[in-house]
């Protein structure tokens, strides 16, 4: 708050003893000092709570605040994060979508590739084992089970158990005969999968639909 809004607030009397040179003006221009960096503070304050504009340092408080703790959990208050601060961003910038899937195979999916930066992750639910669901991890997400076990365990339904497995690599793909590249093709999106933009930067898929129920006969 400016000094002259300050004095303004002051009685008629005071305002009068407010004079340049008077103690009371050396006051108030002390008081307009001791201001001024909380009032920077409250002019952008909604930057705190943007995504992908908050400073690093609060990024955590944030995903913990769209109730994804599991994904920064941590054994010690300074040990480092799990995963980059993009990857927190999009997490964030998510939290909606992500709360409203939880408990299903879309939630689990979208928010593992989110957390990972990685596709391809396979979700079996073996016809022999009800209320068992198989996580199979990619190649490239093989090195953090331990992230992805966090979000799996959260992620699935309370009433079902859960293994993750790393996925084996692909052997190394044979060089193609002819090196002439071949033209690019614009490719169509599959039937019942339409890329979305979300909240933030990252994109993920839709839902698939699913088809009406049919009425009693």
């Amino acid at each position: 708050m400016r000094r002259a809004a300050i004095e303004r607030l002051l009685p008629a009397a005071y305002q009068r003893a407010a004079g340049p040179g008077s103690v009371l003006g050396a006051l108030l221009d002390v008081m307009e000092a001791l201001h001024a960096p909380d009032e920077a503070v409250l002019a952008d304050v909604d930057a705190l709570f943007g995504p992908y504009r908050t400073p690093d340092g609060f990024v955590a408080y944030l995903t913990r605040w769209v109730a994804m703790d599991h994904v920064v959990a941590a054994p010690r208050a300074d040990a480092p994060l799990p995963l980059p601060a993009g990857r927190l961003r999009d997490l964030v910038a998510h939290g909606a979508l992500l709360a409203r899937w939880r408990g299903t195979p879309y939630g689990m999916r979208t928010a593992l590739e989110l957390a990972t930066g990685v596709t391809g992750f396979v979700l079996d639910e073996p016809p022999d084992r009800p209320f068992h669901l198989v996580v199979r991890v990619p190649p490239a997400a093989a090195d953090r089970l331990a992230l992805v076990t966090r979000i799996v365990e959260a992620e699935k339904p309370a009433a079902v158990t859960v293994e993750v497995v790393a996925a084996p690599a692909d052997p190394p793909a044979d060089p193609p005969a002819d090196p002439t590249p071949p033209a690019p093709d614009v490719a169509e999106p599959a039937a019942g999968v339409a890329a979305v933009r979300a909240v933030g930067r990252a994109h993920v898929p839709a839902p698939l639909p699913h088809d009406p129920p049919e009425e009693p006969s």
